[in-house]
């Protein structure tokens, strides 16, 4: 790793006008560049980044998915030479006070991922039972398959050593993007480690998009990502490497 140390913070959106303004005022108080990737809003959430001059905003003119966002990101951090882009919701439910922990977590490891579940905060919220149990099924057999110690495999708050990303072959632009990445972070032999953070709610009733909302027919979808991703790799059961939690 360069001492250096460039970090880029990155957000993908979608229809977030109601909290933006206040997640990046507080994400851009830490010093270091951040680039929000609008990926086809229909709100006003353009226009509210228009209107600032502290953030980079590259927009897909479509709504290209939850994994198209976050490939763009990664995109944009390789092509301006990042050492480590740190990837977050701007939703709320992410706390932008440990942005400096992911960074110096991610100095020694590939992939620093934040868990839900690691650890237990006071006056955390509880998670709805459908996705609770959707991501500790999806959690427990990428384990299985891939010999991770994983608590929480769909947190998008995580920070990547970019040089590291570059190994990974990625194309699912989808919800289940991470199962990708897991499956290709394995492949790739990446060190990671998890963080605790927090477990926010703060709209349960989020939609998934369309028939993502039935939780039957997102864990469908997760399984035949997942299976598609270890055939495409050719990998069916390994034990990648060894996970620590701090």
């Amino acid at each position: 790793m360069k001492q250096r140390d460039k970090s880029l913070i990155a957000l993908p959106v979608y229809n977030e006008a109601s909290t933006i303004h206040a997640v990046l005022d507080q994400v851009v108080g830490y010093g270091h560049p951040v680039l929000v990737v609008n990926d086809g809003s229909t709100d006003d959430t353009l226009e509210l980044l228009r209107q600032r001059d502290d953030i980079i905003v590259v927009t897909h003119e479509k709504n290209s998915g939850y994994g198209a966002a976050l490939l763009t990101a990664f995109r944009y951090a390789d092509d301006h030479q990042f050492d480590i882009v740190v990837t977050m919701d701007c939703d709320g439910q992410h706390e932008p006070q440990l942005i400096p922990k992911f960074i110096k977590a991610c100095r020694s490891v590939d992939i620093v991922s934040g868990s839900r579940y690691l650890k237990q905060f006071e006056g955390q919220s509880e998670p709805p039972a459908q996705r609770l149990f959707i991501n500790r099924r999806v959690t427990s057999e990428l384990n299985r398959l891939l010999g991770f110690q994983l608590t929480d495999s769909f947190c998008g708050f995580k920070a990547y050593r970019v040089e590291a990303v570059k190994k990974l072959d990625v194309t699912e632009t989808g919800y289940a993007m991470p199962l990708e990445l897991w499956v290709e972070a394995a492949k790739a032999g990446l060190n990671i480690v998890e963080l605790p953070v927090p477990l926010i709610y703060l709209d349960e009733n989020r939609s998934f998009g369309g028939a993502l909302d039935d939780g039957s027919t997102r864990l469908n979808y997760y399984h035949f990502v997942l299976d598609r991703s270890l055939a495409r790799s050719g990998m069916t059961s390994t034990g990648a490497q060894t996970m620590a939690s701090c």
